[in-house]
Order: structure tokens, then C-alpha cells, then sequence
């Protein structure tokens, strides 16, 4: 490959498109910001590699993710299926990593790597997006929060996490109607939801599986700084070492 060949890897989640270029030796010497697709991936996707393409003389360009399939028909390019893809990824950057925790959207999966970075297991939601990126963004609305920036903010401050559920939106609303009633801190309820969110992906998603370190946390949720920050005790447990806290 010439040096100034690079290649594009791009990643058309359920709610975001992403995009990297990579060099030959596998090195990332460009990442484009976090898009949010608004329901257009194939529009958005094409207005990222048009931006890219400016920058960069391409050799190759493959895609994963959610909506990648389809974003690989309409371009005939390599479609990589998204755990794989991960799976890889993960064990690209750091082969020591044995378990993958990924949160995006719509999406939640568990991912267990063996020593070569195969899949060994796996786990992921079915239908409801209750433990997801989707059920943060419903909250924060109602909250009158911005999920990329203040939701996270508030969460860090608070001092004693409120109590809700974490498997139904509704029921969630719910809690945090009656929470409000009783003059809870914003922050209380943020961190709440945070909690509740971790609590849903251990007894659902991860349920009888084992969280053997290093573990790895990836997906639009892990851009949430409340979701990396672990408190001794709390479910917030995606930055530990070696293996997770007790529930």
C-alpha cells in the first residue's frame, strides 16, 4: 500500500454514523466527530466520506454496525458484521482485554473474548431498549437535559443516587414523576438513571456470564462520563480492573 493510501472504516449504528482512517500498519490517524444520523445514515455516511475523501487518498473503505448492511448493498463495499467487528477492534488495541461491554442506542451486547480475540460468548438485548443509550435520551429530555454533555454533569454531582427502574421507560417516568413530587435533586435522579441503566445490563444482558478482566466498554454510552466514573460500591462498574464489583 502507498503511504498516502489509507483506508476508511465507517460505522452506521441506529443512531450515529462514525468514521475512522486508518494507515497500513493499522493506526488511527483520523477520527471524525460523533454524528447523530436523525434517521439518515446512508445520507449522513455520504456526506462524512465525501469530507473525508478531501483529506485522505483512499485505498479501501469497509462498514459495520446497525445499518451498515444496508449502507454496503447500496455501495457494494465489505460489510464486517458488528460483533466480529468489535471483537477484533477490541483485541486489535489492547490483546489483554477479555470482556467487551457495548451500550449503544437501540443495542446492548456482551461480548467474551478468548486469548486470540475470538468471540466466546455473547449476549444482547431482545427488542426493548429499556438498558440503552435510547432510554438515557428519553429521560434526559424529560429532564430538560442535554444527554452529550449536561446529563453526565449533574449525574457526577450527585450524593445519593435515587432509586428507579431501569427495564421500562414508562416505568421509569413513572419513578421520576414521583421523585419530583418529593423535591429529588436533579443530580439524584440523573445518577439514578445511570445506575439503573448498569442495573438492567447485569441482570438482562449479562445475566450468568462471567466479567473476567480487563474489560473494555464501548458504544455511544460509554461517551457518557457518569457511565465511566466507578464509585466504590456503585454499579458504575466499566472502569474496574480485573474483575467487576458485586452487584
Amino acid at each position: 500500500m502507498d503511504k498516502k493510501d489509507f483506508i476508511v472504516g465507517l460505522d452506521l449504528g441506529s443512531v450515529s454514523v462514525n468514521a475512522v482512517v486508518i494507515d497500513s500498519s493499522g493506526q488511527i490517524i483520523y477520527e471524525e466527530p460523533y454524528t447523530r444520523h436523525s434517521g439518515q445514515p446512508l445520507q449522513i455516511a455520504r456526506k462524512i466520506v465525501k469530507k473525508i475523501i478531501k483529506k485522505f487518498s483512499l485505498r479501501y473503505l469497509a462498514v459495520t454496525g446497525a445499518n451498515g448492511e444496508m449502507l454496503s448493498q447500496a455501495w457494494q463495499v465489505p460489510y464486517m458484521e458488528e460483533v466480529i467487528a468489535q471483537a477484533r477492534g477490541t483485541h486489535h488495541l489492547d490483546p489483554q482485554i477479555k470482556t467487551v461491554i457495548d451500550i449503544g442506542g437501540t443495542d446492548a451486547k456482551f461480548i467474551s473474548l478468548d486469548e486470540g480475540g475470538q468471540v466466546k460468548d455473547f449476549g444482547m438485548n431482545a427488542g426493548c431498549a429499556s438498558g440503552t443509550g435510547s432510554f438515557l435520551d428519553q429521560q434526559a429530555k424529560r429532564l430538560q437535559l442535554n444527554i452529550e454533555g449536561e446529563f453526565a454533569r449533574e449525574a457526577l454531582k450527585s450524593t445519593s443516587a435515587a432509586r428507579l427502574a431501569g427495564r421500562c421507560a414508562v416505568f421509569a417516568k413513572t419513578d421520576m414523576i414521583h421523585l419530583q413530587q418529593k423535591a429529588t435533586p436533579i443530580s439524584d435522579i440523573t445518577m439514578g438513571l445511570c445506575e439503573a441503566l448498569a442495573r438492567s445490563y447485569k441482570s438482562n444482558i449479562a445475566r450468568g456470564k462471567e466479567f473476567q478482566g480487563p474489560i473494555f466498554f464501548e458504544g455511544g454510552v460509554a461517551a457518557t462520563q457518569a457511565h465511566r466514573y466507578h464509585r466504590p460500591g456503585s454499579l458504575l462498574f466499566y472502569n474496574c480492573p480485573g474483575s467487576c464489583p458485586p452487584a
